[in-house]
């Protein structure tokens, strides 16, 4: 079964580049990100990495956990991190799922739960699906799930983009327009009568249709 958004993301143990984890309890009170990719020393996952590596400071500034994942076992992980480094500038600085028994990509139902056997053997190819990145807030549930495909490398700005929309919409009762962008106006949220609008916002608004009411970005 599809992972929905709201759903409460599965818990797992498993062994990463950084020791032994019990998912829900290395998020903590924080948000994460976990995103994976197909196999280690293929180029697209190469520049994605070094790229989430690169822009680590800004998920941190948002209070976000990094933590990636393929079938493949840690101490590949391991080597292929010098590749990385020597490719992109940067090493993973987060840790990375070795995830050989598959057990967590059909848990995340990025594999069928019928696929046999475990990760020797396979392919870039055969595990294409296992290319998805899941968000999750610190009350453990799914806020965003997207799915890419083996050709298109990540755009984790985007990314960032979003977990700024998830982050603002969590403390207050609005909706960010298209193409929002940190600082910019922002949609009071349907649910929020006019009337109750009028005690949030004293200072209105503007409202091209009466059901767009733009306003400011909260602080």
């Amino acid at each position: 079964m599809t992972i929905q958004i709201g759903a409460v993301a599965p818990d797992f143990e498993a062994d990463t580049t950084e020791g032994r984890i019990r998912f829900h309890d290395w998020i903590g009170n924080s948000w994460a990100l976990l995103f994976s990719h197909p196999k280690d020393f293929t180029p697209v996952c190469t520049t994605e990495l070094g790229t989430l590596a690169r822009l680590k400071p800004e998920f941190d500034k948002r209070g976000v956990k990094l933590i990636g994942i393929s079938v493949d076992p840690v101490d590949r992980h391991e080597k292929w991190s010098e590749d990385i480094k020597e490719t992109q500038g940067y090493a993973p600085n987060y840790p990375m799922i070795g995830d050989t028994d598959l057990k967590v990509a059909k848990l995340y139902n990025m594999l069928p739960a019928e696929t046999a056997g475990g990760a020797d053997g396979r392919t870039a190819a055969d595990n294409a699906t296992v290319r998805t990145v899941f968000v999750i807030g610190p009350d453990k549930k799914v806020k965003l799930v997207l799915v890419y495909p083996m050709t298109t490398g990540r755009n984790f700005d985007e990314i960032l983009r979003v977990i700024d929309s998830l982050q603002l919409t969590a403390k207050h009762r609005v909706a960010t327009p298209a193409d929002w962008k940190q600082g910019e106006d922002v949609i009071i949220a349907g649910s929020v009568s006019d009337d109750e609008a009028k005690t949030i916002y004293p200072g209105g608004w503007k409202s091209p249709k009466p059901y767009i009411r733009i306003v400011p970005q909260p602080k």
